[in-house]
């Protein structure tokens, strides 16, 4: 006997896309603007002169929670590692800043294509503050920041990127941030988090459905 549901699902066609047919341009537009929103990793970090890094990444995310451990994919810039980059191999250290919707504006402008020798922190008229337990620093204004150690290195083949993922040493989350009650998690809604989309668009939260989680059968 066939099962029905509520009703019929539309019938739809398809545009098949191989990748390998794309430009390497083609190919980032369409990725960042299917998996959406993206967290955004704010990564901040000092050069070997002491210069402070900001610079935000949209291929980031939650690796594991024990170790608790996050990637950032951190890439080439005209042939040459992003300063990034070569902070987090010179230091083994870095931080990734939570971009709460007052600091859209600022993590943009961060976004900037600038020379090593660029303090972001100044161009962008934010306050650097020295991690607690690794050598780099945050974002003071941030409403939470994760302090990470280099814990691997990945290789992504042909890729121009490579893997970052950090250990996550301490995590700084400001007092007055509401928690979900019964947990030491923190409410969203408090927090105001800034989803990635594609090309130069931005997610906003303004709603959040609770669902529990079914029951074993």
């Amino acid at each position: 006997m066939a099962v029905s549901g509520p009703s019929s699902p539309p019938s739809f066609s398809f545009r098949h896309v191989r990748p390998s047919g794309l430009e390497g341009r083609e190919r980032y537009q369409l990725l960042t603007s299917l998996i959406v929103p993206r967290p955004i990793g704010w990564i901040s970090t000092w050069s070997e002169d002491g210069v402070a890094n900001l610079a935000p990444y949209s291929f980031f995310n939650a690796l594991s929670s024990s170790p608790m451990l996050v990637g950032v994919s951190v890439g080439r810039r005209r042939g040459e590692p992003k300063d990034t980059l070569r902070n987090i191999r010179r230091r083994e250290a870095f931080c990734v800043n939570v971009v709460s919707e007052d600091l859209l504006e600022a993590m943009n402008l961060s976004s900037a294509e600038v020379d090593p020798e660029i303090d972001e922190f100044a161009l962008t008229g934010l306050e650097a503050a020295p991690a607690r337990e690794v050598d780099a620093p945050f974002v003071a204004r941030a409403p939470a920041v994760l302090e990470c150690r280099l814990f691997q290195e990945v290789a992504l083949g042909e890729a121009s990127s490579v893997l970052l993922i950090g250990e996550v040493e301490n995590v700084a989350v400001r007092s007055d941030l509401e928690r979900v009650p019964g947990t030491v998690a923190v409410e969203p809604t408090a927090l105001k988090p800034v989803g990635r989309l594609g090309v130069d668009r931005y997610s906003l939260l303004r709603e959040v459905r609770v669902l529990p989680r079914p029951p074993k059968p």
